[in-house]
């Protein structure tokens, strides 16, 4: 499939770019700063926030995969609404793919973010992601969309193949970088999660 990665040289990005690679798939990888991506993928920079750009992309795309985030300070909080609104906007009859946080799981009935011992750090960007969750949940219904949210605790480590999946509840404590993008790839070859929310860990 052709697929096209934005964020291509971030933490995820860049591994959904490798493991996509690795399965034969036709990758082009976006990010503001043009910078290198695994071997087999097209780098190209440009920005979700420009439409123009985001549209022209989209018209070559099967699969649009969103793996951008507001950081943590909240500053490019509208920033990242807007390219998540911008990415909907274009997709067209591409599936959009969007790589979110877990803050919007839900555990006991509650919102990860709303129990206590919520770290303070992350809360500004937590509530980004949950924004951009909701927008695309009630203004975006139009298009094939899915958010895949890891598990709190990720980071880089061995790609295992093997992961648990929850469905708007998290799924358990710990992923590496390399089993999300596993499960990505996973949910775009074959699609069990359309138009929601579901999480992975190991």
């Amino acid at each position: 499939m052709k697929i096209i990665v934005y964020g291509a040289t971030g933490r995820i990005g860049s591994r959904v770019a490798a493991e996509a690679v690795t399965r034969g798939h036709d990758v082009t990888g976006v990010s503001r700063s043009g910078g290198d991506l695994p071997p087999g993928a097209v780098a190209v920079r440009g920005d979700a926030c420009d439409p123009v750009f985001a549209k022209g992309m989209a018209s070559t795309a099967e699969v649009i995969v969103a793996a951008i985030a507001p950081d943590r300070s909240g500053g490019n909080w509208q920033g990242y609404l807007d390219g998540l609104s911008n990415l909907a906007a274009t997709a067209g009859d591409a599936r959009l793919i969007i790589v979110g946080g877990g803050a919007s799981l839900t555990l006991a009935g509650h919102r990860m973010i709303d129990l206590p011992g919520f770290p303070a750090p992350h809360r500004k960007e937590a509530m980004a992601g949950i924004e951009g969750y909701e927008l695309i949940r009630t203004h975006h219904d139009d298009i094939d969309w899915t958010f895949i949210s890891p598990a709190p605790l990720v980071g880089p480590g061995e790609r295992t193949g093997s992961y648990r999946v929850g469905v708007d509840h998290p799924a358990g404590e710990g992923i590496s970088f390399e089993d999300v993008a596993v499960a990505l790839i996973d949910e775009i070859e074959k699609p069990a999660h359309r138009r929601g929310l579901f999480s992975v860990a190991h």
